[in-house]
């Protein structure tokens, strides 16, 4: 199996940044009441082409064996121990300078996120999982691909769905030649339900994973499936789902639109706002987090 040392650096950065990812996701399912998909991020075509090469990479490289992989190596948590807010600042040295619709660095997209939700009146479980949804993104941080960080989600051990988006790269998968993963249900049963699912290894499965014990289910569900688009905008894993996840799916689809469309060039004042964020971690999560 192909470990991350052998990558060469167009390989594991294919990317101008990695949130160019959610720029693509803007240009497949645009907000209707936003501003026209055209006038989202438009980087000339071949830029654009990287989220091409990046979707390649990922589709080729994302197999059963390399979640499992993954999981245990960064399911340990032995990299970082470190209050959620100091891991947010951590998280700050992904600033993205190509991003042409926001100057903003990743706390501040993060508060925009949250006070959005906040705005809306929604409990502050709600609110603070719009701050946190992006803090799995340390994964780069720590030497990951960004392949291995961000892109849509899918499972893994069973046939990858035509509803994924770049479904022709995973000819490239040895998955899809081995028996063991490439029926329509393969390692898995019919509706046994997400909890008994892998997905492939990115930020979503991370942070959900940090989380897991300590946020509201609605909250964990959120994080977990915000990039299965496969599932949550084509319904191409029904047959996976039990009555659990059709019952949590409504909290993805009310936590995307914020996530996805709710930059704006006018930046939130950190200083003013650290204290409510502050107080709010106090209440749902420990005083470290171990990254």
């Amino acid at each position: 199996m192909q470990t991350q040392q052998a990558f060469t650096q167009q390989e594991t950065n294919p990317l101008a940044s990695i949130e160019q990812w959610e720029d693509d996701v803007l240009l497949r399912y645009p907000e209707p009441t936003h501003k026209a998909k055209e006038a989202y991020r438009n980087y000339d075509s071949p830029e654009r082409d990287t989220v091409r090469e990046f979707y390649r990479l990922n589709h080729r490289y994302q197999t059963f064996d390399f979640v499992q992989e993954k999981e245990g190596e960064f399911l340990k948590f032995d990299k970082k121990e470190m209050p959620v807010w100091n891991a947010m600042e951590f998280l700050n040295t992904l600033v993205d300078d190509s991003d042409p619709d926001t100057d903003l660095d990743q706390l501040q997209h993060l508060l925009q996120t949250a006070e959005a939700i906040r705005a809306d009146g929604h409990p502050d479980w709600f609110v603070l999982t719009g701050f946190l949804h992006d803090m799995g993104k340390v994964l780069c941080l720590f030497g990951e691909p960004q392949w291995a960080v961000v892109g849509d989600t899918f499972p893994v051990g069973c046939a990858h769905s035509d509803k994924i988006v770049y479904p022709e790269y995973f000819r490239a998968n040895p998955d899809s030649y081995d028996e063991r993963y490439n029926t329509k249900y393969g390692v898995y049963s019919h509706h046994c339900g997400l909890k008994n699912v892998h997905m492939s290894w990115g930020h979503d499965e991370y942070l959900y994973q940090i989380t897991k014990n300590y946020l509201p289910e609605p909250a964990l569900y959120m994080i977990r499936y915000h990039s299965f688009y496969s599932q949550h905008r084509e319904k191409a894993y029904d047959h996976l789902l039990d009555d659990h996840d059709r019952a949590m799916f409504p909290w993805v689809d009310k936590f995307n639109p914020y996530d996805l469309y709710s930059k704006s060039p006018k930046p939130p004042v950190v200083s003013e706002l650290k204290p409510y964020y502050e107080d709010l971690i106090a209440k749902y999560l420990p005083a470290t987090v171990r990254l």
